[in-house]
């Protein structure tokens, strides 16, 4: 009887669902976690959640927010600085929603790293630590884990939530390329890969696929299932065996999220009035800001935005910079990026909610031939604000034309360092891969003290 009911099961919710349901953390390398218990590795976490805004392609930092107006016209661009929000830090004149939002900031202005070509490489080093060079190609079973499997692994969400989502493209490096490394559980494994939201939160149809039962299937008759696979599994369990206690939890998780309301509206949008969904900006990376929101709201620990469907798509300005910039990047942005630190403010939640403005690469200080800019590892700024961040601060600096870090010069791994200080992780923690070799989580980077709070 058992049995039968079991495969009708398996017809019912299948095994691939499950998993894609499921694959987003779910506690699988239980000797890590408990390494990592042993050791001490664990910080007092200033941040109970990150939201990563990847400005995916190399966003222009003398166009955004290390402006040099006194610089020669091939270099300073097209574009006027404004007042901020931060006395003596201007920025575009396209970000002035932003600009109000500067005080809640800090600005890293000397950041480099060794990578100038490939884009996978970049996004690589800046999203995990890691500077391999120009090693391209796409996203590898033995790369380093992103920052979000890690945190599924080590720092599982309380409330039993997806605990790493990632959104709304899987990004490619060139139209048709491979996935982009980065953003995987790497040689964690597959079970620590984001949960993958790919339908655009704008459309009016916008659903998120995996995460609703089929039609034949009720609530009522989901629970029941789940417990006569508990009831089996308990007999099971006799055996305490870690691998056996590993599935039961990523069953009960995957059960608890076909059934939650909580899960299901948490990406209702339709539950934020018109006026809040227009602040944020009717696009696709606008909405997809919105969602973030309301992800880390309902108890998500980590939410990676990749800004391009591939690496060539958005911030990858080679030609007509200055175009591209003013009319679609920098609104559109302007728009989700300054909602979004205003919200969680407003809302009691950028104290414990770390976020991260990041790209694979700065823009090149000279103009070239195409009125674009093109690649430049030497020198860019990123922006982050919330949980334990110093607010209303610069931290670093370029030369005068933001060729060079003038002053501070910041790697990703010591960005990376201070990420995960601020999650409650120390960079030295030493995570398994699947054939339980360990390895530190950032081994080359310094937690940046002085941008802490």
């Amino acid at each position: 009887m058992r049995s039968t009911n079991l495969t009708r099961l398996a017809s019912e919710v299948s095994r691939r669902r499950m998993l894609q349901i499921g694959a987003a953390g779910l506690p699988g390398l239980l000797s890590a976690r408990s390494l990592h218990a042993e050791r001490g590795d664990s910080l007092v976490a200033k941040a109970d959640h990150c939201i990563v805004l990847f400005l995916n392609g190399g966003p222009s930092h003398l166009d955004m927010w290390d402006m040099k107006p006194e610089a020669p016209s091939e270099v300073r661009g097209e574009f006027d600085p404004i007042a901020s929000s931060l006395p003596g830090v201007p920025v575009s004149e396209h970000l002035p929603r932003l600009a109000q939002q500067m005080h809640r900031t800090t600005l890293i202005r000397s950041m480099h790293h060794s990578v100038n070509n490939s884009h996978a490489a970049a996004v690589y080093a800046a999203l995990t630590g890691h500077d391999r060079g120009e090693q391209g190609g796409g996203a590898k079973p033995s790369d380093h884990p992103s920052p979000g499997s890690v945190m599924a692994m080590l720092r599982p969400a309380a409330n039993r939530t997806l605990p790493y989502i990632s959104l709304p493209y899987k990004t490619k490096e060139g139209a048709g390329g491979p996935l982009q490394p980065g953003f995987l559980g790497g040689f964690m494994g597959p079970t620590f890969d984001p949960f993958w939201v790919l339908n655009n939160p704008d459309a009016a149809d916008f659903h998120v696929d995996n995460l609703a039962l089929p039609a034949p299937v009720t609530p009522e008759r989901m629970k029941d299932r789940s417990r006569l696979l508990s009831d089996l599994g308990r007999g099971l369990k006799i055996r305490n065996e870690p691998s056996l206690t590993a599935i039961d939890d990523f069953q009960s998780r995957a059960f608890e999220l076909l059934t939650s309301d909580a899960a299901q509206h948490a990406f209702d949008l339709n539950r934020e009035t018109p006026e809040m969904r227009a602040r944020y900006g009717r696009n696709i990376y606008g909405q997809s800001t919105l969602l973030a929101r309301r992800l880390v709201e309902a108890g998500t620990r980590f939410v990676t935005l990749s800004w391009a469907p591939d690496a060539n798509a958005t911030w990858d300005t080679h030609g007509d910079n200055f175009n591209k910039l003013k009319k679609i990047l920098l609104p559109e942005f302007d728009a989700a990026c300054s909602s979004l630190l205003h919200d969680l403010d407003d809302r009691g939640l950028l104290e414990r909610t770390l976020v991260c403005v990041l790209g694979d690469f700065g823009r090149s200080p000279r103009i070239n031939a195409n009125a674009g800019r093109d690649h430049w590892n030497s020198c860019y700024t990123i922006m982050l604000a919330g949980a334990g961040i110093r607010q209303g601060f610069v931290y670093g600096a370029s030369d005068r034309t933001g060729s060079v870090p003038a002053e501070s010069p910041v790697s990703p791994g010591d960005v990376m360092a201070t990420i995960y200080r601020l999650l409650g992780v120390q960079s030295t923690t030493q995570i398994l891969d699947s054939l339980g070799r360990p390895h530190e989580v950032v081994p080359t980077g310094r937690v940046i003290s002085e941008i802490l709070a």
